[in-house]
């Protein structure tokens, strides 16, 4: 049974948990992959940086062909019953990277929750389905929030835990999926209703295809390349915040943690509470130029800190950053029927896997290039200068394509 949309308020607050658990298990296992990694290889802190950065692409290609596929499933036959078996696929990911003997089990531990990968964007589906479109951006900004909020906790939980043990921040992680998915069995109901519901195509069910679909819609193919751009620069941090930050720094893992949950607190604030503000007031238009400015500064600031103190205000400059999915997300759902968000969604996360595959891939093997022995000069920020660079161009490109369509006060009040 579809969510009575009278009551969505309450459907709201279950998706929204289900982010912010999901966020949790996520960010407790960043401040600890280089040092299981390397207790499973021998390899350097340089050399673990690129593994770590195969691992990410292995995730990122599976990912690439099975988002679209759930999103068109999605759309057949609602988001409930697809989001709890990714959440479940998930939990498997988590155990077996706990219980890891080889880095061969670290792959098919990733490869499993690259196939099941449709959490943010069944999530962000979700919420589309029971809001009116004037009310999208604010309520994507509170998924922000949620995944804010667990990236603050699941940090510093993992840091913490860290000390410990490598490993013991996994099964962690592992205990916070599986009771995601009791959760949501038991609390979550079905968003899409019966009238909105499309046959299934697998000629539409995979990333070309998808890809292909938003080619009809011209605003939201140009806003699909910039946030193409966008994203690749944002995968510098989550790849090798870790490794730049033990490279330059020698933080601990509890150091690594508290800076990411510090991140995440200004995360928070810019998404539950700015956004808020910021798109009614500005418009998708303005917030989303505002966010990308503050995204280079940020970069900048984190490829040049001397001192480990200085990375604290460049985290809450570039947490302005959260403008920018929200803006997109608004501007692009707006021009998207009802009956196809679900593949808009797949369409996107394709593209987000896209840059999963080349961004890790490319940030990490940038940072070994310029921390290893042979190196052509030492600059470990490297990958953040990269990004910087990245989101310039992806602003240059928002701001023409979005004018053009004359779509500039899109969710002013």
């Amino acid at each position: 049974m579809a969510v009575d949309l009278k009551n969505h308020q309450h459907a709201l607050a279950f998706i929204i948990i289900v982010v912010f658990i999901d966020s949790i298990g996520f960010g407790i296992i960043l401040p600890v992959m280089p040092q299981l990694i390397i207790g499973l290889t021998g390899a350097t802190l340089s050399e673990a940086s690129r593994i770590g950065g195969y691992l990410m692409f292995a995730y990122a290609l599976v990912q690439f062909f099975a988002a679209p596929l759930l999103g068109n499933l999605g759309d057949k036959y609602g988001r409930r019953p697809i989001l709890l078996f990714s959440l479940a696929a998930l939990s498997a990911d988590y155990l077996l990277m706990a219980l890891a003997p080889t880095l061969i089990w670290l792959f098919v531990a990733r490869i499993i929750a690259g196939i099941a990968s449709s959490t943010w964007s069944l999530a962000y589906a979700y919420i589309t389905d029971i809001t009116p479109e004037d009310q999208r951006a604010q309520r994507f900004g509170m998924i922000g929030a949620a995944f804010g909020g667990g990236f603050i906790l699941g940090p510093v939980i993992g840091g913490f835990l860290g000390e410990f043990g490598e490993r013991i921040p996994f099964i962690a992680a592992a205990v916070l999926a599986l009771s995601n998915v009791v959760y949501g069995y038991f609390v979550l109901g079905e968003s899409l209703a019966d009238e909105n519901r499309r046959p299934f195509d697998l000629s539409r069910a995979n990333p070309i295809g998808a890809v292909m679909q938003i080619k009809k819609y011209p605003v939201v193919l140009g806003l699909a390349f910039a946030y193409f751009l966008f994203m690749i620069g944002h995968s510098s941090l989550p790849s090798t915040w870790t490794y730049y930050t033990i490279e330059k720094f020698s933080w601990s893992e509890s150091q690594i943690g508290l800076s990411l949950g510090f991140a995440g607190v200004f995360m928070i604030i810019v998404q539950a509470f700015l956004i808020r503000w910021a798109i009614p007031t500005m418009g998708a238009f303005n917030a989303g130029i505002v966010g990308l400015v503050a995204i280079v500064i940020g970069y900048c600031g984190y490829a040049f800190s001397a001192q480990g103190w200085q990375m604290y205000p460049w985290l809450a400059v570039a947490a302005i950053s959260g403008f920018v999915t929200p803006a997109f997300q608004a501007i692009m759902t707006s021009q998207i029927p009802a009956n196809a968000q679900g593949e808009l969604q797949g369409a996107l996360s394709s593209v987000n896997s896209i840059t999963a595959i080349i961004g890790p891939l490319f940030m990490t093997q940038v940072f070994a290039m310029f921390t290893g022995p042979n190196a052509p000069f030492y600059f470990p920020g490297i990958s953040f200068f990269a990004a910087a660079i990245l989101s310039a161009v992806c602003l240059f490109i928002f701001i023409p394509v979005v004018k053009t369509h004359n779509l500039t006060a899109l969710g002013k009040a």
